[in-house]
């Protein structure tokens, strides 16, 4: 909830949730799910030239989401988790909502005397 809380002028949720609109981004951040991958092997399977690739990858590394690191002619990516916790977070925080609301509609519609 911190890392919530630190973006709720919504700067860095929206960077997050506008880098994740993009299937192709949101590809990648599957993939780096299951570990630490070169720019090369992850734009391999992407119908693209490396460059327009590059440019999903500094998206998401522009919005915290992986980093990069270049050890010799290699890139490698790895997912930074913890700025997944903003996305969790703010979903947390609208499921608490609506589970309220359903709560209380439910309340209203089984309670005799609410209904008078």
């Amino acid at each position: 909830m911190a890392q919530y809380s630190e973006a709720l002028d919504g700067t860095a949720l929206d960077g997050v949730f506008t880098a994740l609109a993009d299937p192709t981004r949101r590809e990648v951040v599957r993939r780096l799910g299951r570990g630490p991958m070169s720019v090369g092997d992850l734009a391999r399977e992407f119908p693209m030239t490396l460059p327009s690739f590059m440019k999903h990858v500094r998206t998401l590394e522009a919005t915290g989401l992986i980093r990069t690191a270049k050890t010799g002619r290699v890139r490698t990516c790895a997912l930074r988790r913890d700025r997944l916790a903003l996305v969790d977070d703010w979903l947390a925080d609208q499921r608490r909502i609506w589970e309220a609301r359903t709560d209380r509609l439910e309340q209203f519609v089984t309670d005799p005397e609410e209904q008078q």
